[in-house]
């Protein structure tokens, strides 16, 4: 039942931008900006699409198999990684380089404004998929441009299906480039915004990229999520929550809810009310990976939320 996740590991400094970006940046100047936020919240966390996607997935009482390059300072990620029982086997330090950092900048109204070093994660592509033995599925989510090329190619010659999740990644990839992964993909996992670009660079509709895969899930924040099967669209919910603490993470602990459900052999609607209420149960914490839920929780949670169990 393992789930082969290949991405990035990384750390992320979020700060807390106290207005709105919208009043700060004026439209008519976006050529010449010169600002600056002032963001008296700051704090460093353990992140990146691979570590986050793991970390749910473990909550779930999933097999996450992470695949990744980290740098020089990368203790502390590996020894909290071993803490929360996740192999390392499939992670290749890179000496001369640092780990990927992300550094966040969160207004108001949850938007998000990202700066990202790479790093280490440039060398993904050092890693192969064979490497990872038997695998149920896999997912190559946002990673170095060459890795996520390699990983897609390495998972179809070994008969893997495999999630594409381009995320951050897909302003990487060219229209010809993407339109290959749709065709190499099992199943397609995009945000609204992303799910746009994709449309706009492949010069595919959403409806010809759904007939090309086995699902293409369509995420859309508090207005839940849409899934592309079968000729048909499923609307799934979003689960309610009290207040929105931090949206950082919340696309990837979706992810490991889909993960769960395909490799346990659920049904659509339940593997994306499943994913719905991982993003939730994120969305009220700060960072990827503070949230504590144990598997008997995300149940009762489960059951709250839809009446029946997954």
């Amino acid at each position: 039942m393992t789930s082969l996740i290949c991405g990035s590991l990384a750390y992320d400094t979020i700060m807390s931008f106290e207005g709105r970006f919208a009043e700060a940046l004026l439209a008519d100047q976006l050529h010449k900006i010169n600002v600056a936020f002032l963001v008296p919240a700051m704090r460093r966390e353990f992140g990146g699409c691979a570590g986050n996607i793991a970390y749910n997935l473990r909550l779930l009482g999933g097999d996450p198999l992470i695949m990744a390059t980290v740098g020089q300072d990368s203790t502390p990620y590996l020894e909290r990684l071993a803490l929360q029982g996740i192999t390392t086997r499939c992670v290749r330090g890179i000496e001369d380089a640092w780990t990927a950092q992300a550094f966040i900048t969160t207004d108001a109204d949850s938007n998000q404004i990202t700066a990202f070093h790479p790093g280490a994660m440039t060398f993904s592509h050092l890693n192969k998929v064979a490497q990872a033995g038997p695998v149920k599925l896999a997912i190559v989510a946002p990673d170095g441009r060459d890795g996520m090329l390699q990983h897609a190619r390495d998972c179809v010659a070994l008969e893997v299906p495999f999630v594409f999740d381009p995320g951050q990644g897909l302003p990487m990839f060219s229209g010809a480039e993407l339109r290959d992964f749709i065709a190499l993909a099992t199943y397609v996992a995009v945000n609204d915004y992303e799910a746009e670009l994709l449309t706009e660079r492949t010069g595919l509709s959403l409806t010809q990229i759904a007939t090309q895969v086995d699902a293409l899930v369509v995420t859309r924040g508090e207005n839940g999520a849409e899934i592309h099967v079968g000729g048909e669209q499923l609307d799934i919910p979003p689960v309610p929550v009290e207040k929105v603490i931090d949206p950082t993470g919340c696309g990837d602990a979706f992810r490991a809810g889909m993960l769960f459900g395909l490799t346990h052999g659920l049904d659509w609607p339940t593997i994306g009310r499943l994913a719905s209420l991982m993003g939730s149960i994120k969305i009220v914490h700060q960072g990827g990976q503070n949230h504590t839920d144990s598997r008997a929780d995300i149940e009762e949670r489960f059951m709250a939320a839809f009446g029946y169990r997954f």
